[in-house]
């Protein structure tokens, strides 16, 4: 079953992964997240799809009509559906923990549950994590939270404002 901050998810969700995940495997590519939400003609598919040298428009493209074709021939989504399929982005939920272990030695922005060291919002670099634990530096002090406590949690993205080109110019 996969499971998520907030709990398992349903046997649709878990069915789908188990269908999607070989023909994404064999695409070269990382069934990284996949979200059932809705009932009936208005149910959302969300299937988050991930590559160690990146994903573009249009391979984001085939890949959805290979995940489409995969449903329809199923009949997995005998109700209709709306398909959506994407790369994590810049700012990712971590939602699992192979989430939050590829964000080890990132700024991530944890909220909790119930004030943890007097707060429930927690940003800072992820350090270490496992099933029980995360180890975040806040501020330079290192802040253990529990897994069972995470309510949402996502890396950050910060720009770089980039340096004016010629730099700065010296006497003549």
């Amino acid at each position: 079953m996969v499971t998520t901050i907030g709990g398992p998810k349903g046997d649709i969700a878990s069915g789908l992964w188990q269908m999607l995940e070989p023909y994404l495997v064999a695409e070269r590519v990382e069934l990284d997240d996949l979200d059932v939400r809705g009932q009936g003609s208005g149910r959302i598919v969300r299937v988050m799809v991930d590559a160690s040298d990146g994903l573009g428009v249009d391979r984001i493209a085939q890949l959805s009509r290979g995940v489409a074709r995969l449903l329809d021939e199923a009949d997995a989504m005998s109700d209709g559906y709306t398909l959506e399929v994407s790369s994590p982005g810049l700012e990712r939920p971590l939602r699992r923990l192979a989430h939050f272990v590829k964000a080890v030695g990132r700024e991530i922005d944890v909220k909790t549950r119930d004030p943890i060291d007097g707060a429930q919002r927690h940003r800072g670099v992820l350090e270490k994590v496992d099933d029980e634990a995360l180890r975040l530096i806040v501020d330079g002090a290192p802040r253990t939270i529990p897994m069972g406590a995470v309510t949402k949690a996502q890396t950050v993205f910060r720009w770089e404002k980039a340096p004016k080109p010629g730099g700065k110019r010296g006497n003549r």
